[in-house]
């Protein structure tokens, strides 16, 4: 192989892709924080205490140690 052919390679191979993975984080970090944004308070109840899914989520289903 010559010179130019594997400057193509790395070219299609490495530099796009993460090219295109990277120009994509932007738009994950908008949409991520259109949709999360609220998850937190749908978790508690209207005192403040966390709701039965809170609860089971933090606990710890293999117990204390």
């Amino acid at each position: 192989m010559d010179a130019g052919a594997i400057i193509i390679l790395v070219a299609l191979l490495v530099v796009m892709p993460v090219g295109i993975l990277m120009s994509m984080v932007g738009l994950a970090a908008l949409l991520g924080g259109l949709i999360g944004r609220d998850r937190d308070l749908d978790n508690v109840t209207d005192d403040g205490e966390p709701n039965e899914h809170r609860v089971l989520a933090d606990s710890n289903p293999y117990g204390s140690g």
